[in-house]
């Protein structure tokens, strides 16, 4: 294995336990912030507000399901799940502290779980904000009609598990040594 290469599991570099905390609280703080402002300054189903042309808009929309509406109308049941989940994992990182790559992205995920765990416990449905014109057009393009609205929580989810399946296709890579020291990059055959 080289030397100074992290891996996921990595205890002798693990992240403060207070960092993976410091994250979801920011995170969720910031969703909710942006679901208080889009519930007072957009209205539901009226035409999208353009902040960046061609890339990004604001359209308020309500989900009681998951992702692309699945589910729909179960907003408690999934609210609980998700508050659950996103909690476990919390719970989980404080007692077993990470890598801080680990803490950074199940800190996200959980983030993105106990965001929207909120909305569905408070309100019965999620509140979703942002239009990405350009994910719409791939899904079209691949006849998946438009890509859903979502929120900071989605992204967040989402985010957190592509770096994740990212992160444990490079991180846990087991070099391959036929022959050669890593150490000083020279075939021991030679």
């Amino acid at each position: 294995m080289l030397r100074g290469v992290p891996t996921l599991t990595d205890r002798a570099s693990r992240s403060s336990i207070w960092l993976p905390l410091l994250i979801a609280a920011v995170l969720i703080a910031a969703d909710q912030w942006l679901k208080a402002w889009a519930l007072t300054n957009l209205v539901e189903a009226a035409p999208a507000r353009v902040v960046i042309p061609g890339v990004l808009e604001w359209f308020l929309t309500f989900n009681t399901g998951a992702a692309w509406s699945m589910f729909s109308g179960s907003a408690a049941p999934l609210a609980l799940g998700r508050l659950l989940v996103g909690l476990g994992i919390l719970v989980y990182l404080y007692l077993r502290p990470q890598h801080r790559f680990l803490s950074v992205v199940l800190a996200m995920i959980s983030a993105g779980a106990i965001g929207n765990a909120i909305d569905g416990l408070r309100f019965g449905k999620v509140t979703d904000m942002i239009h990405a014109p350009p994910l719409s057009a791939i899904t079209r393009a691949i006849g998946q009609g438009d890509f859903p609205i979502f929120n900071i929580a989605d992204s967040c989810v989402v985010g957190g598990t592509i770096a994740l399946l990212i992160g444990s296709f490079v991180m846990d890579r087991k070099p391959k040594t036929h022959g050669h020291d890593p150490d000083n990059g020279m075939d021991r055959n030679s």
